[in-house]
């Protein structure tokens, strides 16, 4: 990805390379792939660069936010249409969300009294709810199961009783990184047919049937969820569906590069030692998987020593920290390496810096370059 602009930068080099137009013409995609009468909103928490937020806020329908400095980066932004959700909102961002005239997703009974009490009028909310059950398979599993998100169905009763907020729509997210589009489509009806139900039951005017994310991307390979079971999805007249996809934009938008500093071989197993790891990109070391690498070959050594190489065995690639576990990829075969070469890990325009340990033994930060 872009060789010679890595081969530009001051070794060592250490950068992240976002690509605006490749996450436009990823929006485009997805937009095309949808039911007619879907939108969709890019999930800031993904990669909240503003020039990555900036590109896909032109061409998406909107942006969801999961805290108030999201919220803030999206206004920036100038989003046409702004969702907020998470599960602990302060009233401080609560009434930042109103201001901005979010939509709020609301997560429990009591965060829908405290929104009641600080908004100045009554605000239009969906409620997001931890059906039972579900049926996706993913990385991480956010309903159908114990955990923090949403509203229990047997609560939706008693969320109803209470005034000052007007429901107007349901949250269903369940799972993220499913590689399945069949069962995803499955999965869209269902939550379709389960809240026209539950409005009807509960008297709900129903305006929102927001599904969320989850599309997937396959890290070991080039393979993504294939999103065309989405498109003869049949959206009911006057609801809004609303997918929320964040991965699916940004992860083939962006690429982590990093020098190799060292090659070196210790009980038997060789290593990379990079200018850079898993305090810039904690994905692989979270995930636990080896994340593939390309080989950027940089010939210049202006060095009177001899420079480090291996030609055709595996090799482990391993960060700068001070830990075990500062490790990007393991046993991936190479036709040839050198000191100084660069590495560049691909498919990590989503949750690599954002959600990396930056400060850990406080080196300095990679460069970002836009194109």
């Amino acid at each position: 990805m872009h060789d010679e602009l890595l081969r530009a930068l001051p070794a060592p080099a250490c950068a992240y390379v976002y690509d605006t137009a490749a996450l436009r013409a990823r929006a485009a995609m997805v937009r095309q792939a949808l039911p007619s009468g879907a939108s969709f909103l890019y999930a800031v928490k993904a990669n909240g660069n503003p020039a990555v937020i900036a590109a896909l806020a032109s061409v998406c329908d909107g942006l969801e936010v999961a805290s108030g400095g999201e919220l803030a980066l999206a206004v920036a932004a100038g989003a046409e249409r702004i969702a907020f959700g998470g599960p602990a909102k302060t009233d401080a961002e609560l009434a930042a969300a109103v201001a901005a005239g979010a939509l709020i997703n609301v997560e429990s009974v009591h965060e829908l009294r405290r929104l009641a009490a600080i908004a100045p009028t009554p605000p239009a909310v969906c409620l997001r709810v931890n059906r039972p059950g579900g049926g996706l398979q993913g990385s991480h599993t956010m309903t159908g199961t114990p955990t923090p998100f949403g509203i229990e169905e047997s609560q939706l009763g008693e969320a109803m009783r209470i005034h000052g907020v007007t429901v107007i729509g349901f949250h269903l997210h369940a799972v993220s990184n499913n590689l399945d589009g069949v069962a995803h489509a499955a999965f869209v009806r269902d939550s379709l047919a389960w809240s026209l139900r539950t409005a009807r039951d509960l008297g709900i005017a129903l305006q929102v049937v927001n599904v969320g994310g989850g599309f997937g991307v396959d890290y070991l390979g080039d393979a993504s969820m294939d999103l065309s079971p989405l498109s003869d999805i049949v959206v009911p007249p006057g609801v809004d569906l609303v997918f929320e996809p964040g991965r699916f934009l940004a992860a083939d938008a962006g690429a982590y590069a990093a020098t190799v500093i060292d090659i070196k071989t210790t009980h038997g197993r060789t290593f990379a030692v990079l200018r850079g790891g898993t305090h810039h990109f904690r994905l692989p070391a979270a995930w636990g998987y080896s994340h593939p690498f390309t080989v950027v070959p940089v010939d210049e050594w202006p060095h009177p020593y001899p420079r480090p190489s291996v030609e055709d065995c595996l090799v482990d690639a391993v960060g700068e920290l001070c830990t075990p576990r500062d490790v990007l990829t393991r046993g991936q075969h190479v036709e040839a390496l050198r000191a100084g070469d660069i590495l560049v890990f691909g498919r990590a325009g989503a949750y690599g810096w954002d959600i990396s340990h930056h400060e850990f033994l406080r080196h300095e930060p990679p460069a970002f370059l836009v194109i």
